[in-house]
């Protein structure tokens, strides 16, 4: 249920941003035709465009549509299979661990930052999608690696 509520919202703020991408664009390309310059269109539609990516990112490793290779888990059945999606999932776990470790660092160090066109817009906000992504990420895949487990077990003791 938990999991579910996490993608929705993630989901949510992914077309958010996506939708404030487009916005954006539309804007800039009617300034330019009518030969107004809105400097700051560049930016905001880079930085949506940014938070929409690493939210989709998140939201296609809860549905195991990302980071996945079938040649060999589509030839694999019961618990072999299982193994190495348990196996998939511990890699992913740890690069998802250290991206958002080193994404929290990132976003400290520069927090203060300040955009171009908008300088009382900071720059942590937009560094802030990279733990939000890995955080995710590392939640979906425990999620994962817990309910492949339970079900591992329960083959194991039939």
């Amino acid at each position: 249920m938990f999991i579910k509520l996490l993608e929705r919202t993630q989901l949510a703020l992914g077309i958010l941003f996506l939708v404030i991408f487009f916005i954006t664009i539309v804007i800039q390309v009617l300034t330019r035709f009518v030969g107004v310059s809105a400097i700051w269109t560049e930016e905001v539609a880079t930085y949506s465009f940014i938070w929409s990516v690493f939210m989709g990112a998140a939201v296609m490793v809860n549905k195991r549509d990302h980071f996945q290779f079938d040649l060999l888990l589509n030839k694999l059945k019961g618990k072999k299979k299982k193994s190495l999606y348990l196996f998939n999932d511990v890699i992913l776990l740890l690069f998802s661990a250290a991206l958002l470790i080193l994404g929290i660092i990132v976003v400290d160090s520069f927090w203060n930052f300040r955009w171009e066109s908008l300088p009382e817009m900071k720059m942590g906000y937009v560094w802030l999608s990279i733990p939000t992504m890995a955080g995710t990420m590392v939640i979906y895949t425990i999620a994962h690696m817990l309910n492949n487990i339970k079900t591992f077990n329960r083959e194991e003791s039939a």
